[in-house]
């Protein structure tokens, strides 16, 4: 289990391993579930029965991506409470470039089962073969003798049984829907890996600050959200067992100062970029603009800059990541 920590720790701090590793994690989900659960029922439900193994699966690693991801729940947090603002037109162009940054990622797992899903070829020749689409059947048995029924029973193709249809037939018709599926196959993969180099370097392009920063930002982000996990378990241990031993034994609790819900608030929020401001996390800037006095916390206004905080490039995304959850 050390070992597995590890590796995920070091799939975190590199995105493009992490993602490679997601990939290849879903990759082998898909091999075992096409091999082991994935039946094709050759019948009426051909068409049904293979969509259903080819997108539900995708659509739940889909909605599992958005439920790992921290900037989900950052932003979604509280949303409700925040409707004024939220009614705002750039308040919702932030949201809705957040939201597209969170589905970038999101799509990672679901894009390569599909993609996976469709070398291999199984899911396509059962929906393929479940089609009523006249002219499309008549593509696939082409000008053979057997022609018509061949378009009967095609969709008793996929299992091998109960065809009058000679076996070299049917296997032609079968090496069709693997080649059809194959190319479709790479080529989303294709398409994948052009995307996601033109977003890589938009971002890279657009970047306000040098690569040398990038690489200590995303450092600091990394470190910041290791130790903030740790202060809050430590934190929150020490404030149960002061209430413990409070209880039990009857005693007046000791004093323990926890930030007020409007500081969670402030370094809950997602970060916004400013160009006057260079500030690492909404952590960093809660930090900078306070001063202790009277042994509180009180907010004093920036005197850095006094204009709105600009649109967070893309660059920028990992901030609010975090890292994953073990």
């Amino acid at each position: 289990m050390d070992k597995f920590k590890t590796v995920l720790n070091i799939a975190n701090k590199q995105s493009n391993l992490g993602f490679g590793l997601v990939a290849l994690l879903t990759a082998g989900g898909e091999q075992i579930f096409s091999s082991v659960v994935f039946r094709c029922p050759c019948n009426e439900l051909n068409f049904l029965y293979g969509t259903v193994f080819l997108l539900v699966p995708a659509l739940a690693l889909l909605l599992l991506g958005y439920i790992l991801s921290k900037r989900t729940w950052k932003l979604f947090t509280g949303l409700c409470q925040r409707r004024a603002k939220l009614c705002r037109w750039r308040r919702l162009a932030a949201c809705g470039m957040v939201l597209f940054q969170i589905s970038t990622t999101a799509m990672v797992a679901p894009s390569s089962w599909i993609a996976v899903a469709l070398l291999n070829g199984n899911y396509f020749e059962c929906v393929m073969t479940g089609t009523n689409v006249s002219a499309y059947n008549n593509h696939l048995c082409g000008d053979r003798n057997s022609q018509v029924q061949c378009q009967k029973e095609l969709h008793t193709f996929p299992c091998g049984r109960g065809s009058s249809v000679s076996q070299a037939d049917r296997e032609a018709v079968l090496f069709t829907l693997r080649a059809q599926s194959q190319i479709l196959g790479w080529m989303l993969i294709a398409s994948i890996m052009l995307s996601n180099l033109l977003l890589t370097c938009v971002a890279q392009c657009t970047s306000p600050i040098s690569y040398k920063q990038l690489m200590f930002w995303k450092e600091y982000a990394e470190e910041e959200s290791k130790l903030m996990d740790s202060y809050t378990a430590k934190h929150a241990k020490e404030l149960a067992e002061r209430n413990l031993k409070s209880f039990f034994k009857q005693t007046p609790p000791e004093d323990i100062i926890t930030p007020s819900n409007r500081d969670w608030e402030k370094i809950s929020s997602l970060y916004k970029f400013s160009t006057k401001d260079h500030y690492y996390s909404t952590l960093h800037r809660y930090v900078e603009n306070c001063q202790e006095t009277d042994n509180r916390m009180i907010r004093m206004a920036s005197v850095k800059s006094s204009e709105p905080a600009d649109d967070t490039p893309a660059v920028l995304n990992f901030v609010d990541d975090g890292r994953m959850a073990l």
